[in-house]
């Protein structure tokens, strides 16, 4: 019997936009230590004792990114795993696929630590040892949740009506009355949204409670895609048979009706950092109560959270805002109107601006690229290709591309011919022509790649040949 964290990474992106987007969720978000909340939910994982293997459930088209995130870390000795979600379907079925996947794979008997990729936890000592407690409590048969001492009647969170290690009852987000109450009768715990449970245990509760939840993350794990390496290996869940499974929390579908649940009371300095206001309290105040997170003049301003990715922001008479500066968006909104947010995002969606998805930086496989500049029949971008990777052979029916090479070399196919592009050097890639981009050095590719043609958009493009099994 062993301990497994798995890492529950995604989102929408929706509560800290323009920062936060759908292909670069809150998990991503940088810190002021310069971690991401994910590489921190890393750290944590695989700091716990006898763990030597992490897997993590996201989205299929965040496998890269999050690769790339561990990658940083330097820490390859640690087996990682990855469950690739096809669709979006809440926890439970996240849940589902992951405990059938360690099961197939390791065992009915591991313990599985579910833990969440984009919340903070501050106190290590003491997150160590309630995940000490949980374990205990699931090697006995229990489904074990961590239970969060409140200090505040907070309203944003759900809550636990506990006894000790018993759960009495789960209870959605609360009004400010009733949080209030709650503080005070001392018997409730804010959820976590972290959980401890055996493999076996999991699969049948989830059977008895939440069959069709099984069902159909079971068929999709059964009938995954698997990718094996050295240190890493992937499970490209069946999208078929995942999409059938319900969009439901595991609070909804199974912990709310077992009776097997036990809860943790901890206190370990979590918190959720749901929302803007939250983030900014992670940085320091000034004398007139502003913090401020990048290059940012302030005068006559007070009370305001200003976040600058690359530019100077200067703000003038200003109160009670939240002022978050990215390359491609800004945001400006009241501290009380916070949770509107989402409003923007669903209308950036609803007109087809990318500015709901993506940033101008764009992981892939192979690397990155960046959008400099883009306006009617041209587009210019900033092309990073690691060492070793390729792009797929591929062609586009109503662009052609400019290729110079900034450092590093290039190697080129292009049309019936392959050849090295070299520092300082450029080749030219009509529309219609069979192509493909390669790095055959040591160090990073850097390229300009200069777009021109009738239509600029990303699904212009046929692939032939594709080494990370894109079509």
């Amino acid at each position: 019997m062993g301990l497994v964290p798995i890492i529950l990474s995604g989102g929408k992106g929706t509560r800290l936009w323009p920062v936060s987007r759908e292909l670069h969720p809150k998990p991503f978000i940088r810190l002021a230590d310069g971690e991401s909340f994910l590489q921190k939910a890393y750290r944590r994982a695989i700091g716990l004792d006898g763990v030597s293997r992490v897997i993590t459930v996201t989205n299929r088209l965040l496998s890269f990114k999050t690769m790339d995130e561990y990658r940083a870390l330097g820490l390859s000795e640690i087996e990682c795993g990855m469950i690739l979600e096809p669709v979006g379907r809440n926890t439970a079925p996240a849940f589902a696929a992951a405990a059938a996947t360690v099961s197939r794979r390791f065992g009915p008997q591991e313990v599985l630590l579910f833990l969440t990729a984009d919340h903070l936890i501050e106190d290590i000592p003491a997150f160590t040892q309630a995940v000490e407690q949980a374990v205990r409590l699931a090697e006995s048969g229990r489904i074990v949740t961590f239970g969060i001492r409140p200090d505040a009647p907070e309203t944003g969170y759900g809550y636990i009506e506990a006894s000790g290690s018993d759960v009495l009852r789960f209870v959605e987000k609360p009004t400010q009355e009733r949080a209030q109450e709650f503080l005070a009768s001392g018997r409730y715990l804010w959820n976590s949204g972290m959980f401890c449970v055996r493999a076996d245990v999991a699969e049948a509760e989830l059977k008895l409670h939440a069959a069709d939840v099984w069902q159909f993350a079971e068929q999709s794990a059964a009938s995954a895609r698997v990718l094996e390496g050295r240190h890493e290996w992937q499970v490209m869940l069946d999208e078929a048979a995942f999409a059938l499974a319900p969009d439901i929390s595991v609070d909804h579908a199974l912990m709310e009706k077992t009776e097997r649940a036990s809860v943790v009371p901890c206190d370990i300095g979590w918190s959720d950092i749901g929302s803007w206001a939250a983030f900014g309290e992670l940085f320091p105040q000034d004398g007139d109560g502003n913090r401020i997170d990048g290059d940012v003049i302030a005068v006559d301003t007070v009370n305001c959270y200003v976040h600058s990715d690359a530019r100077v922001v200067g703000t003038v008479g200003l109160k009670d805002l939240v002022i978050v500066d990215t390359p491609d968006a800004l945001l400006v909104a009241h501290r009380d109107n916070l949770q509107d947010i989402k409003q923007v995002v669903a209308r950036l969606k609803q007109r087809g601006d990318d500015a709901y998805q993506i940033h101008r930086t764009v992981h892939r496989p192979w690397g990155t690229y960046t959008v400099l500049e883009e306006a009617q029949r041209y587009k210019i971008k900033r092309i990073v290709v690691h060492p070793g990777q390729t792009l797929s052979l591929q062609m586009h029916h109503h662009r052609s591309e400019h290729w110079v090479v900034v450092s590093g070399m290039a190697s080129v196919t292009n049309g019936d011919q392959t050849f090295l592009v070299r520092s300082n050097e450029s080749t030219y890639i009509p529309s219609g022509h069979k192509h493909r981009l390669e790095n055959p050095g040591i160090i990073d590719l850097v390229m300009i790649e200069v777009q021109s043609g009738e239509y600029l958009g990303e699904d212009d493009i046929v692939r032939f040949e594709d080494a990370y099994g894109r079509g």
